[in-house]
C-alpha cells in the first residue's frame, strides 16, 4: 500500500525515505525543490499546490496529479480534504440571529448545489467533472473515517432511530441517557447524524465530556423542546444556541462521537452534537458504511422506513459475515413497536413495525440468533451490548 502524506510531519518523514505515496491537500511550494529531486515514480498528488518545477517533475514521472479546485456554485466543497467535518466547519457562516444566513452556511450551500428544493426534491443534473469531484469527496471522507474507526479499536456502537421523533418525546431523553451510559463504558457512539433520535444519541455522547453529564443532558433537552422537530422553523436556531451555550467539554476525548449524514437527505440538517462528522453525497455508501463500522453493535430505537431498512441491512452483514467474518449484536428497543403481534396493516396512523419475527428467522438460519435481542429497558440493552462483544463466527 502506498504511503499517505497528509501533513507537514508526514511529508518530512517521506522526504527522508521516499517511495510511492499519495500526497494530499498540501501546499508544496516551500518543499517543491526537495520533492522534485526524489524519485516520484508511483506517486499521486491530490489537491496539492505545486509550483511549475514540481509539476514538471511529476509529469515526467507519470504521476497522477489532480490539482486543487476553486469552490464554485456547483461544487462548493473541498474534494481532497484529509479530515472529517466538525460542526463549526459545516455551520460556518450561520448566525442564529440573522435569518438571511440560513442559505449561506457551508452545509446548506453544498445541499443547494446538490438537490433542487422541489417539490419534489431531486438531484440537480451536473456535468461529469462535478460528479467526479463528489465521488472524490466521498472517497476522502471514507479514508478519514477509516482512520477514526481504526483508533476506535472495535468499540463503536451505532444508534439508529426516527428522524422525526420530537425532542419533547420521552424516547428522546431515554436515547440520550442510553448513549451517555454507553459512552461511559468506553464505547463510541455513531449515528446517522441527523435530527430526532439521532440527535438525542449524539447529545448523550457529547455530554460525557462535561463535569455533570446527566445535568447537561436534562438541561439541554428542556431547552431543545422549544423547537420539537426539524420541521420547526427554529429547529436549527434552538439547537445552535444550546450547543454554543454549553461551551467546550472539560474532556473533549470523552465527548467524541460520530455523525454520518448525507446531503441526499439534506433537508434534515446535521445535528450539532456529533464532534466528528463524515458527511457523504452518496446515501448508499453512507448507510452501508455506518452499519459496517459498528462492530460492537447496533441499537435500533423506534423509527420509520429508513430504520427498518437499516435493521435488515445490518442483518445482512451478520447473515453473510461481510465484514471480517464478524457477528455483532443487534438490539431492538421497544417490544410493542417492533414485535406487534396483531398488526393492523390497514391503519396508516399506526406506525408500529412488526419486523422482529422476520429478523429472528434470518438470525436462526445463519447462527446469530443469540446476538439478536428485543427489550423495553435501556439498562437491559446496555447489558446485552456489553455481554455480546463482536466475535468471529
Amino acid at each position: 500500500m502506498k504511503t499517505e502524506v497528509r501533513n507537514a510531519a508526514e511529508l518530512a518523514a517521506w522526504l527522508t525515505l521516499p517511495g510511492p505515496a499519495v500526497i494530499q491537500d498540501l501546499d508544496l511550494t516551500a518543499a517543491s525543490a526537495e520533492i522534485a529531486k526524489r524519485d516520484l515514480t508511483g506517486c499521486s498528488f491530490l489537491g496539492c499546490v505545486m509550483p511549475p518545477d514540481l509539476a514538471k517533475a511529476a509529469g515526467e514521472a507519470h504521476c497522477l496529479v489532480l490539482p486543487p479546485i476553486e469552490p464554485s456554485d456547483e461544487a462548493p466543497f473541498n474534494p481532497y480534504s484529509v479530515s472529517m467535518y466538525t460542526p463549526r466547519e459545516l455551520y460556518e457562516g450561520y448566525d442564529p440571529e440573522d435569518p438571511a444566513t440560513y442559505d449561506r452556511y457551508v452545509d446548506r450551500k453544498v445541499y443547494l448545489s446538490y438537490m433542487s428544493l422541489g417539490p419534489p426534491a431531486e438531484l440537480k443534473p451536473v456535468a461529469a467533472d462535478v460528479l467526479l469531484l463528489r465521488r472524490m469527496h466521498d472517497a476522502t471522507i471514507a479514508t478519514a473515517l477509516d482512520g477514526f474507526v481504526k483508533n476506535a479499536q472495535g468499540r463503536i456502537v451505532a444508534i439508529m432511530g426516527g428522524h422525526d421523533r420530537a425532542r419533547s418525546d420521552e424516547r428522546y431523553l431515554q436515547v440520550a441517557m442510553l448513549a451517555l451510559e454507553l459512552t461511559r463504558k468506553n464505547y463510541i457512539i455513531a449515528t446517522g447524524g441527523g435530527p430526532g433520535l439521532m440527535e438525542a444519541a449524539n447529545l448523550g455522547a457529547y455530554a460525557a465530556g462535561f463535569a455533570d453529564p446527566e445535568a447537561v443532558v436534562k438541561a439541554s433537552v428542556e431547552q431543545l423542546k422549544a423547537a420539537p422537530t426539524y420541521k420547526d422553523a427554529n429547529w436549527l436556531k434552538v439547537g445552535y444556541k444550546v450547543w454554543k451555550g454549553l461551551g467546550d467539554p472539560v474532556d473533549f476525548q470523552k465527548s467524541r462521537n460520530l455523525g454520518i449524514p448525507t446531503w441526499f437527505y439534506g433537508h434534515e440538517p446535521p445535528n450539532l452534537f456529533a464532534t466528528d462528522i463524515a458527511k457523504y453525497f452518496e446515501n448508499s455508501v453512507r448507510e452501508e458504511g455506518l452499519l459496517a463500522i459498528a462492530h460492537s453493535g447496533v441499537l435500533f430505537a423506534e423509527g420509520n422506513g429508513g430504520t427498518v431498512q437499516e435493521i435488515f441491512q445490518d442483518a445482512c452483514q451478520n447473515y453473510y459475515r461481510t465484514y471480517g467474518q464478524l457477528k455483532s449484536p443487534m438490539v431492538l428497543l421497544g417490544t410493542e413497536y417492533w414485535n406487534w403481534t396483531e398488526p393492523d396493516y390497514g391503519n396508516p396512523a399506526d406506525k408500529r413495525r412488526p419486523v422482529y419475527p422476520v429478523l429472528k428467522k434470518l438470525a436462526s438460519e445463519k447462527g446469530f440468533a443469540d446476538y439478536v435481542h428485543i427489550t423495553d429497558s435501556t439498562a437491559d440493552a446496555i447489558d446485552f451490548i456489553v455481554r455480546h462483544p463482536p466475535v468471529k463466527a
